[in-house]
């Protein structure tokens, strides 16, 4: 056995339990098991894997996390939300959840209620399959709870489904999202990560989203773990023709976070608006990866992710736009901005494109950064101190992003939270 496949001998156990367990039908227990036979041979990357040289996830492979079988009861979650599902240590919470009236046709159902829904087989696994990492491939030996939303042809969701994932102790969870949006659909999705225990834990997290022709997804995704937890999370969404997919992703807590946002056009015209915010100090380290893959013409894809630092902590971001052949007409931009707030703050940052077709428009960048310059010295001169100066430029470095989020209750949330941790007072 290799010594990655050692890390995995702690899962057999659990896994042989929950499988036990299941009533979940036969292609579904078969999906888990190879999955986890794929799991047990490769074992979680490491400092070798190029993907992973600037992350090292002994300390989560090394865990002795277990797994969850009842949902704890918590505290409000989601405020006053319509719709919202609600997911404890990775158990469905029936009293923490609530359903507004949907449209005729829209599926929001637990995996345990989905597994002989044609849309569900047909995709689960699809999009982010288990060999894309150890991680993901864990993800799938669990998939005993998560999520499947189905919104069908030309079906418009007016209130967003917020998806609420709570830590409440020392547990492993393995969340799972597949949505699938046809043709028309329009829906807003809201992920959050949060917690209700200031331990560790692991949540180790995959979402799948899929959109066919002139589908629209506003997707938010929160993470709020807590500063002494370990998050592993992996979203792809795959565009069909005229389709667009608007992303917003969040990082403010975990010790240790990564998050691989990936996405695919299989067919023309569609549309990708990407932006992402990390917010991490002394003790942190979170870790941004993305793919864009431009298979067919005339697509667009906009990615902005912003960086704040302090304290020691430490960000990476590695972004890749895949220029392929057949993809003429391709506009693609990529940029990555972080802030340090500490001499002792460190990233690593690595935007990259790579093209293989000469009618296109690309552009990437990246800048590090501390705050100093005409902005910190005109606030300075119209008699603000110091503290209350950089406080003010470093929460307009973020608000760009922060602004893009619809629901203001979550708005607010992240408004208090970035200020909180910029100890302002404005």
């Amino acid at each position: 056995m290799t010594v990655k496949a050692k890390l995995a001998t702690g899962y057999i156990k659990e896994f042989a339990r929950s499988i036990e367990a299941s009533a979940q039908q036969d292609w579904l227990k078969d999906l888990r098991r190879k999955a986890f036979e794929y799991f047990t041979e490769t074992g979680f990357p490491t400092s070798r894997d190029e993907d992973w040289k600037y992350t090292d996830v002994k300390e989560v492979a090394g865990g002795q996390w277990s797994v969850a079988n009842h949902a704890n009861a918590i505290s409000e979650s989601a405020g006053n939300a319509v719709n919202k599902i609600v997911f404890v240590d990775g158990i469905y919470s029936e009293d923490a959840s609530s359903l507004g009236e949907l449209p005729e046709g829209v599926v929001v159902s637990k995996f345990a209620e989905s597994g002989d829904n044609e849309v569900f087989q047909e995709n689960l696994s699809k999009i982010v399959e288990p060999e894309f990492s150890g991680f993901s491939a864990l993800n799938t030996a669990f998939i005993d709870q998560g999520l499947f939303i189905h919104v069908p042809k030309n079906t418009k969701i007016d209130e967003p489904i917020h998806v609420v994932m709570v830590s409440t102790g020392e547990f492993t969870a393995f969340p799972r999202l597949l949505y699938v949006g046809e043709e028309g659909s329009e829906a807003e999705v809201l992920e959050v990560f949060t917690r209700e225990f200031e331990g560790p834990y692991l949540t180790n997290a995959v979402s799948e989203v899929k959109l066919e022709k002139n589908a629209k997804l506003i997707h938010t995704r929160v993470q709020r773990e807590s500063h002494a937890a370990f998050h592993i999370g992996v979203t792809k969404a795959v565009l069909s023709r005229d389709s667009v997919y608007d992303g917003t992703n969040l990082n403010l807590g975990g010790k240790l976070a990564r998050h691989d946002a990936n996405l695919e056009f299989t067919e023309e015209n569609g549309e990708a608006w990407v932006d992402g915010l990390y917010l991490i100090e002394d003790g942190q380290h979170t870790d941004t990866h993305s793919r864009i893959d431009h298979k067919v013409k005339n697509c667009l894809s906009h990615q902005n992710y912003k960086g704040i630092l302090d304290g020691k902590s430490r960000a990476v971001f590695n972004g890749k736009v895949y220029v392929h052949e057949n993809a003429s007409g391709t506009d693609a931009e990529q940029s990555n901005k972080n802030l340090l707030l500490s001499n002792d703050a460190r990233v690593d940052t690595k935007p990259q494109l790579e093209i293989f077709n000469d009618d296109v428009k690309c552009a990437h960048g990246a800048t590090v950064g501390q705050l100093e310059g005409e902005e910190l010295f005109y606030l300075l001169t119209r008699g603000l101190n110091q503290d209350l100066a950089r406080n003010l430029l470093t929460y307009g470095f973020a608000e760009e992003i922060i602004n893009k989020i619809t629901v203001p209750s979550i708005k607010k949330d992240l408004d208090e939270a970035v200020l909180n941790r910029l100890h302002a007072k404005l």
